[in-house]
């Protein structure tokens, strides 16, 4: 969805990462200063979204650990234009497990799609990506809950390590608990690491350069003692209008 380019970094203030490195990963401070200039039960409604997620019916699983929902808009100025619901879509070359499938996951409430929280993150996201954000209009938006128990654990990325296929990501911490292992991974594209990190506090984040790096994340497993282990993750895949409508 997205011309892979050679492009410079732009930009960004970040504790892990230099300037012109492909990904930033920010502490929670970044978002939370962003989402604690609006009222509170904007912001609770928000987080507490990712308890009404529908199991992801497209995991080879007997029993489902992934459940989401998606949402796609076009960024207008200060404002978020929700386009109309459509599967999601993924070539094979970037996705070697459910690639070339159109998977049709459950829509955002309305709620959520026309809030101000996620009007604020997706824009301070936007801000902050790793290189040029001319012609980056649109975004995805995945709501994203992975669980894991002592008989199975969880899995945030079945496909390995992979690149999405857009233009930039970014991977927004929304909750974690009573969770061990989940590991991001950032590589070059001669999968030499680069960057590795559990994100652990709310609102942490990384943004990448989905052109010029390949990320994964480790299986989940629920913390010593616990019986089940929680991963929600706010995912917004972001890209130019003309290359949404180039990959249908």
């Amino acid at each position: 969805m997205c011309d892979r380019l050679a492009v410079p970094a732009g930009g960004t203030e970040t504790e892990e990462a230099a300037p012109d490195a492909p990904f930033a990963h920010f502490a929670p401070a970044l978002l939370a200063g962003a989402l604690g200039r609006l009222p509170g039960e904007a912001v609770r409604e928000f987080t507490d979204s990712w308890n009404d997620l529908p199991a992801d019916a497209h995991l080879d699983a007997a029993t489902p650990y992934r459940f989401r929902r998606y949402g796609r808009f076009r960024l207008a100025g200060d404002r978020l234009e929700r386009l109309p619901h459509v599967a999601f879509f993924q070539d094979r070359a970037v996705n070697k497990v459910n690639g070339g499938v159109e998977r049709m996951f459950a829509p955002l409430h309305e709620r959520v799609a026309a809030g101000s929280a996620l009007r604020t993150v997706i824009r301070t996201l936007w801000d902050r990506l790793p290189g040029p954000r001319t012609g980056i209009d649109t975004c995805g938006v995945h709501q994203i809950r992975v669980t894991a128990t002592a008989d199975a654990d969880g899995h945030p990325a079945p496909e390995g390590v992979h690149q999405d296929g857009h233009c930039y990501v970014a991977q927004v911490l929304i909750r974690r608990e009573n969770v061990r292992g989940a590991e991001s991974r950032l590589y070059d594209l001669d999968r030499r690491l680069l960057h590795r990190a559990s994100l652990t506090l709310p609102m942490e984040t990384i943004v990448l350069d989905d052109r010029r790096v390949l990320h994964g994340v480790s299986p989940l497993r629920p913390a010593p003692g616990a019986g089940t282990g929680v991963r929600d993750m706010l995912l917004v895949d972001f890209f130019p209008s003309e290359a949404e409508a180039g990959a249908r």
